[in-house]
């Protein structure tokens, strides 16, 4: 659609792959009611080449699926992620739901940095990722359009993948939840502006398609 083409939905559904629907219509529901002003937070394990384990933080914004914070640590512990909070929402006053797991990270003290930002905590039931699907949907992209295909070396060079991720995930990668939007809005280029050009994205593993005046 950002190229000018007209494809029906229903030709691109067909050949997307089926997902389970969430269990929970009332969970769900909350999370819609409250999508401008819900933020949502986890953890994942990254293993690097020389077996080391590296742990990534991401800060999700339920409203336009916006990846608003990442980094990465060896130690995720509870005084590291407050740290996070901080550089997140210092300047920040619009999120008012926090939505975590419960992992012993997201403790007592995590839970007053939220509370000092305004922010109300919603822990998530044990074992129940689908009571955060929206950050467990961008990491389960972050691994399957990125981090598969790449052999990381050490906690600097993750940075910089995740960084270049990042900047592709905003600026190129439609939603079907954003009416084919991608999170940073994107205007519709109309097939009279000229040829389509493919800028190559995140190393060669993605590109962003533009029309390009002649």
């Amino acid at each position: 659609m950002k190229l000018g083409f007209q494809v029906s939905e229903r030709t691109v559904s067909r050949q997307m792959p089926r997902r389970p629907r969430p269990p929970s219509q009332s969970w769900r529901t909350f999370l819609k009611n409250h999508l401008s002003s819900t933020v949502a937070v986890d953890f994942f394990a990254v293993p690097t080449l020389t077996c080391r384990i590296l742990f990534v933080f991401v800060v999700l914004a339920h409203d336009r699926r916006r990846i608003v914070h990442v980094n990465v640590t060896r130690h995720p512990t509870s005084a590291w992620t407050r740290q996070q909070l901080r550089e997140c929402f210092a300047d920040d006053a619009s999120a008012r739901f926090l939505v975590h797991e419960g992992d012993g990270t997201f403790d007592a003290a995590f839970g007053r940095t939220a509370e000092a930002f305004g922010l109300t905590s919603v822990r998530t039931a044990p074992r129940s990722p689908w009571q955060n699907p929206y950050v467990e949907r961008v990491i389960g992209s972050i691994r399957r359009e990125c981090l598969d295909h790449v052999i990381i070396f050490n906690e600097r060079h993750l940075q910089r993948v995740l960084r270049a991720y990042v900047t592709y995930y905003h600026r190129a990668r439609t939603h079907l939840a954003l009416g084919k939007d991608t999170p940073e809005a994107r205007a519709i280029a109309p097939a009279s502006s000229g040829r389509i050009v493919a800028r190559p994205e995140v190393g060669g593993l993605h590109h962003r398609y533009e029309r390009q005046a002649a």
